[in-house]
């Protein structure tokens, strides 16, 4: 039950039970009150007053019974039973001097009574301690008749009836406020015991992942209020959970980061002070020697530059401080334009780049410094990594399925294990061999190469060629019209900035 419907109950309950305790209390006093009145249970008249009315008023119904039909006096005076029983009376009639008529119990002071009442008038009233009687002399046709109506005396009997009244009242009063406490207490215990639970689960979750302990959930399965919340709480945990092993894994990248940096920084800059060394202590004798020296030196500090290039790219990436500018671009454009610019030098480098474009333009919302970087990155990469003295990379731009322009690269050189094709797409990855010669490259061209696609919002994945070789297909939303605020042939500062590196190599 939700603590919404447990509230609703509550207060309709801290009505309906003090009102049905009052009201099965007020019935009882009632129902003691109309016995104690209706069998006589020592109910009587305060004093002579009131006696003499309510016997002159019973005397009366008698005489209207002995007036009837003499055959009929005995079943008209049984009708008075009743009244007679109400008010805690008996009756006895006398008709010419002898028994007529009995109704009640009788003592052994009513013959004292009778005595004395019989001295005075036709009408008359006698009392002891503990007996009245009223006595009444009447003469109906041809019979003279005693009437004697007997009553007990107390001084303190409706006085009895009234206090029994206010006891009653008191009695309902405390009732009602016994009730409402009991019930107060109960409903405060059905409903924020409910509540209480749930806070404490939430308080020892709450110091649980204070405490470090990050897989700590809160088993809760009410369906009330505190469900959203308790998932609530779950779904946190989860996200710092994740948030922290996050931490854990940058800082881990971080020391990576920096230990291979200088690995990489340490072998060119060895050569470059190897060489430069050499030069200073006249190890190349020749000229021929000396621009030798002069040739390695500089291919190193090119390869420094590239390096700070691709750290300078990464990190700007990946901390979010790069911004694209995103513009209509004819991706087969961009891909000639590549080619023409830059074919030459990869075969002069022994890797023969191939083009295959789609009869209409794929056009979609890019950056073209980050296009251009893409397709500069794999193609070194491939470059690096060609088997002997010649490979090839074939470019196929496709045509756009569901929307999204596909772009398949695809070299033949030795591939990737298997086990390691989602790898190479981190940062700093590189194979055993790669590893053990730095030249051959950073291990962020391939990082730089998923963190532009994502960029643009497109997706990549990369997957062995058979029987040798390595597939990157790359995968962005086509645009179909200009957008808003673009410029034609903008590009950005950064991407200007780090190409402008390149064209140096």
């Amino acid at each position: 039950m939700t603590i919404k419907k447990r509230l609703a109950l509550s207060n309709v309950l801290m009505i309906l039970v003090p009102v049905v305790i009052t009201m099965l209390i007020a019935v009882g006093c009632v129902f003691m009150l109309v016995s104690m009145v209706s069998r006589g249970t020592g109910l009587s008249f305060d004093d002579n007053e009131d006696f003499y009315q309510a016997g002159s008023g019973l005397s009366a119904t008698v005489v209207q019974a002995l007036k009837a039909v003499p055959s009929h006096r005995i079943s008209h005076l049984k009708k008075l039973s009743s009244m007679i029983d109400q008010q805690n009376m008996s009756l006895t009639v006398i008709c010419n001097g002898r028994p007529f008529y009995q109704y009640g119990d009788t003592t052994e002071s009513d013959a004292v009574l009778i005595k004395t009442v019989s001295r005075l008038g036709r009408t008359a009233t006698a009392t002891n301690n503990k007996r009245g009687v009223y006595a009444c002399k009447r003469m109906i046709g041809d019979n003279y008749y005693k009437i004697y109506i007997f009553s007990k005396v107390s001084h303190l009997s409706y006085g009895t009836l009234i206090n029994a009244l206010i006891a009653a009242g008191i009695v309902l009063l405390m009732t009602i406020v016994l009730a409402i406490l009991f019930t107060d207490r109960f409903l405060i215990k059905f409903v924020f015991k409910r509540i209480e639970e749930p806070l404490d689960v939430l308080g020892e979750g709450v110091r649980a992942v204070g405490q470090g302990n990050l897989d700590y959930r809160i088993p809760y399965e009410r369906k009330d209020e505190f469900l959203p919340v308790c998932c609530a709480f779950n779904d946190m945990a989860d996200r710092l959970q994740e948030s922290t092993e996050e931490v854990r894994k940058h800082e881990e990248s971080r020391k990576v980061l920096l230990a291979d940096i200088s690995h990489d920084l340490r072998s060119p800059l060895t050569s470059i002070l190897a060489y430069v060394e050499g030069l200073m202590d006249g190890v190349a004798q020749t000229d021929e020697m000396r621009q030798k020296y002069l040739n390695t030196i500089r291919e190193k500090a090119l390869a420094i530059q590239h390096m700070v290039s691709q750290i300078f790219m990464f990190s700007k990436m990946d901390l979010d401080q790069y911004q694209p500018v995103l513009r209509q671009v004819d991706l087969g454009e961009e891909l000639r334009a590549f080619v023409e610019k830059d074919a030459a030098r990869y075969e002069d480098g022994g890797l023969k780049v191939s083009l295959n474009l789609p009869a209409r333009p794929i056009k979609i919302l890019g950056d073209s410094g980050l296009i251009q970087r893409i397709f500069t990155n794999i193609a070194e990469n491939s470059l690096k990594y060609m088997e002997g003295d010649h490979g090839t990379l074939r470019v196929t731009l496709m045509e756009a399925k569901e929307n999204r322009a596909q772009l398949i690269l695809e070299d033949d050189g030795p591939g990737v294990p298997e086990g390691e094709l989602e790898k190479i797409f981190t940062s700093f990855y590189r194979t055993d061999v790669a590893r053990r010669d730095p030249d051959k490259g950073s291990g962020l061209g391939l990082a730089i190469v998923a963190k532009a696609v994502r960029t643009m919002k497109g997706d990549l994945r990369a997957e062995n060629v058979l029987p040798h070789g390595l597939r990157i297909i790359v995968e962005i939303p086509e645009d179909a019209g200009e957008p808003e605020g673009s410029s034609a042939g903008k590009t950005s500062s950064d991407a200007a900035e780090i190409d402008s590196g390149h064209e140096e190599e």
